[in-house]
């Protein structure tokens, strides 16, 4: 087989690992704010800070012995979009509370038989299209081009580099103060402690992330037939996915597509094994309505941020991109303010 034909198949194998770890252990961004925020529970939280901590760590380790060039990944910018990102951030994390679910949930939640999520997701694809070539483009490519002021270098590793500093050098300041913060965070003894099968959830989902850069990044490297540089993200792919169900014998499967696939798969086959699925609809009009705006918002929100709670959050952060940080915080901005919000979605069973 090919290096394309082996980053597809690897692809629905690390999103069919991602369904069934996302399906048995609840891992969701927004479960973790909301229990943190309103319910005073940082399990969730922990969970997440365990694999943001694990993609970092391993992502940093595969750059230093391999040599990969994480700068073709489109998270590294020397004049990124500051006012589209910071924008699109917060639309994304108002969207997700109004869904009750981000992108990559949404998914693990089709895969259990939650048909909300299966509304959530086509807005969320088709918002992604508009925004990324459709009819909302063009204000998009004006906000774009409103502040876009240059940066010493695109992440943190190259900015402490300015300083004279060697590269392997500056990446080793940075990357283990960062991770060693984020696994004091995930394991830290407080009130309420981590499961540690949810923290070893969060670590499996970390190591996939930098599963998909080698994946994309060494296996697929071929001059002949490149393979764009990527990972887990779930906003384009999403919309992609929707696109080849349409026109399936006018374009290949992609990554992304292979992913998105692996994750409904994956969740499917966790929940008919521990006789978790069920099927689920919306109970009010008012549901239907937050979940269809909800949906809206993260698509357009996320192609603006260049990525989701999981893109920016996870994907972006292992890269130690200063747009990502930026992103990751306007996400948590649109998040706080929509669980804070009075029009804050019920529970959806997520």
């Amino acid at each position: 087989m090919s290096g394309v034909d082996w980053v597809v198949l690897g692809g629905g194998l690390i999103g069919l690992l991602f369904g069934g770890i996302g399906q048995r252990s609840g891992f969701c961004f927004l479960r973790g704010l909301n229990g943190l925020w309103l319910q005073q529970d940082a399990r969730k939280l922990k969970m997440f800070f365990m694999a943001m901590a694990t993609a970092l760590l391993a992502t940093q380790l595969l750059v230093w012995v391999s040599g990969l060039d994480l700068g073709r990944a489109h998270y590294l910018q020397r004049n990124p979009a500051w006012l589209a990102i910071v924008l699109g951030g917060a639309m994304f994390g108002y969207g997700m509370v109004l869904s009750n679910a981000c992108g990559a949930r949404s998914l693990v939640l089709l895969g259990q038989g939650n048909l909300r999520s299966l509304t959530v997701l086509l807005c969320l694809g088709v918002a992604a299209y508009m925004a990324s070539s459709g009819v909302l483009a063009p204000v998009r490519l004006w906000l774009e081009g409103l502040v876009r002021p240059s940066l010493a270098a695109p992440d943190l590793t190259g900015l402490v580099a300015t300083t004279g500093m060697s590269v392997g050098l500056s990446r080793l300041l940075v990357t283990l103060p960062l991770a060693a913060l984020l696994f004091y965070f995930a394991l830290r003894k407080g009130r309420v402690q981590a499961d540690p099968s949810a923290l070893l959830a969060g670590a499996l989902i970390g190591l996939l992330v930098t599963t998909g850069w080698w994946l994309t990044g060494i296996v697929g490297d071929d001059v002949f037939d490149p393979v764009r540089l990527a990972t887990l993200t779930f906003i384009a792919p999403i919309g992609e996915s929707i696109q080849y169900l349409m026109i399936a014998t006018g374009m290949s499967v992609s990554f992304g597509v292979s992913v998105v696939a692996g994750v409904i798969v994956g969740s499917l086959i966790m929940a008919l094994i521990t006789g978790q699925f069920t099927w689920q609809g919306y109970q009010s009009i008012g549901q239907l309505q937050r979940g269809i705006l909800g949906g809206l918002m993260m698509g357009v929100g996320g192609v603006m941020a260049l990525g989701c709670s999981i893109g920016q959050g996870l994907s972006g952060f292992s890269t130690l991109s200063i747009s990502s940080l930026v992103a990751i915080a306007a996400i948590l901005l649109g998040a706080w303010l929509g669980l804070k919000s009075p029009v804050r979605v019920a529970s959806a069973g997520s």
